[in-house]
């Protein structure tokens, strides 16, 4: 069946115009995504194939290109658009960020969670800000398996003074989804705050997300 077949109240553009996009199934926002379906199959029974394959919304979006290719209908041109529309939602909400300022651990939090949830690798990144603790930027330091040895302090310190940061903010991702720290962690986390110091520049916190969990060095009294 085609998506002109159903009742009009039925068709997913039409439902997400009259009712939000909110009100829609996972499957019906996909079905819009992808515009069209292929032979003897609707936009929508893709859709409910793709979520079928994958088990679930968010190993979708994890998928690889090679993964993403496997299910018939899907190639290159369509995991190129869906990264695309992933990557300026997670855009669109670093510059809500950066124009609000990182005010609340809930508020970093989520900042991290959307930066962070489609990210299959370790990375360290850290979040330089200024004195009312909004976002001047953020930078990955490091990508592979965090060590104490992994992230030169010299180089954090150089890049928060070129940018003039008041304080940083360090974050890095367990994809293992265990969000405690690790000793090496920690032992970095203390080589940082003694090597910012020096140029008078606070770490505010240090995150770890793993998944929906996050774990705050400055919560547990770990900084």
């Amino acid at each position: 069946m085609r998506i002109t077949d159903l009742p009009e109240e039925q068709r997913p553009r039409e439902r997400l115009m009259r009712a939000g996009a909110t009100a829609l199934s996972d499957t019906e926002l996909l079905a819009i995504f992808l515009r069209v379906g292929v032979a003897g199959k609707s936009a929508v029974a893709l859709a409910r194939d793709m979520l079928d394959h994958f088990g679930s919304l968010h190993r979708l979006l994890h998928a690889s290109s090679s993964e993403f290719g496997r299910l018939h209908g899907l190639g290159p041109a369509k995991y190129a658009q869906l990264q695309a529309a992933v990557e300026l939602t997670r855009r669109a909400v670093g510059e809500e960020f950066q124009r609000k300022g990182l005010c609340s651990p809930d508020a970093v939090r989520h900042y991290l969670r959307n930066q962070f949830a489609l990210q299959a690798h370790e990375s360290f990144v850290v979040l330089f800000v200024d004195v009312k603790n909004r976002l001047i930027s953020l930078n990955e330091m490091f990508r592979g398996t965090l060590t104490h040895t992994s992230v030169y302090p010299r180089e954090v310190v150089k890049a928060a003074l070129h940018c003039n940061a008041a304080g940083v903010i360090l974050a890095h991702n367990h994809p293992s989804g265990v969000a405690e720290p690790s000793e090496a962690d920690l032992r970095l986390t203390s080589s940082l705050v003694q090597a910012l110091a020096l140029v008078d520049i606070r770490v505010l916190d240090h995150f770890v997300v793993a998944g929906t969990q996050v774990h705050s060095f400055a919560e547990h009294g770990q900084l």
